[in-house]
């Protein structure tokens, strides 16, 4: 019989969920992004509305999954001297400030490449990173990453999205650590207006495979999409309509982003208001 998992911060977050809950929320925020110095303050605002984990963007020149928001939110923070070692020193310092949230951070291949892949797990590892989401690293070439990152005691979550067959679904399940994060729509990031049918299967079909718990992201943006997960997901992730909303009013960025993390999580204080 093969040992349990390590218990992690994820594995403790998702534990104390109550039965029957709403999924937990994620938010997505890019290093960088409104101002260079905007991530801690961001993280705390997620950890002060009782998200469950928050997802850490790191910019990248190419960003072949995002949609217009998370590009063009990139582009600042690139703009702003956003690097991977500065968000890393973000995250640092967040976590001596008190950040207790689980961390994931999403970057891909080409930044971690020139980082090198021992350096970057060791350097997430000691930031305090949890997870680490590679939108375009394939299977079939992901084992050396998964192992420097899981020799530092960071997990590599994988995506599962509506058009992975079922052959590589079962594959991917099978290495996943942390939580599966399910790709609710087939395309690029960026809002949308209901919850699609093939998000529901996408979920389902990954709980036949595995009991680790289960993030929806892509397209996210309302309470109502979160009333419409109960039963389906542990988590969902929400990153464009968050940001949308931050780029409205950047010099208030965090009191725009809590305001719309309570009203999201359905929290009384933002529903009273």
């Amino acid at each position: 019989m093969s040992a349990p998992p390590p218990e992690t911060r994820f594995t403790r977050a998702f534990a104390a969920r109550a039965p029957g809950a709403l999924p937990g929320l994620i938010p997505y925020f890019t290093a960088g992004y409104p101002r260079h110095e905007s991530l801690g303050a961001l993280l705390m605002c997620a950890q002060r509305t009782g998200c469950i984990a928050a997802e850490v963007g790191i910019p990248f020149s190419d960003p072949l999954a995002d949609g217009p928001t998370i590009q063009r939110t990139g582009q600042v923070a690139l703009g702003n001297g956003m690097t991977l070692a500065k968000a890393l020193d973000q995250v640092r310092d967040a976590r001596s400030a008190g950040l207790t949230l689980p961390l994931a951070v999403m970057t891909y291949v080409n930044p971690v490449l020139s980082f090198g892949i021992d350096a970057f797990a060791r350097a997430t590892s000691a930031a305090g990173i949890d997870g680490a989401i590679f939108p375009d690293l394939p299977l079939d070439e992901a084992a050396g990453m998964r192992h420097a990152m899981q020799a530092a005691g960071v997990a590599v979550i994988p995506l599962v999205a509506p058009t992975t067959t079922p052959d590589r679904r079962a594959r991917i399940c099978a290495t996943a650590a942390g939580f599966v994060y399910c790709v609710g729509v087939t395309g690029v990031t960026g809002a949308r207006r209901t919850v699609a049918d093939d998000a529901i299967t996408v979920l389902e079909s990954v709980r036949r495979l595995t009991p680790l718990p289960r993030a929806l992201g892509f397209g996210l943006a309302t309470h109502e999409h979160l009333l419409a997960l109960r039963g389906h997901a542990e988590a969902a992730v929400v990153g464009s309509a968050l940001l949308d909303r931050v780029g409205e009013d950047p010099g208030n960025a965090v009191a725009v982003a809590e305001a719309f993390l309570n009203a999201m999580i359905g929290n009384e204080a933002a529903r009273a208001g």
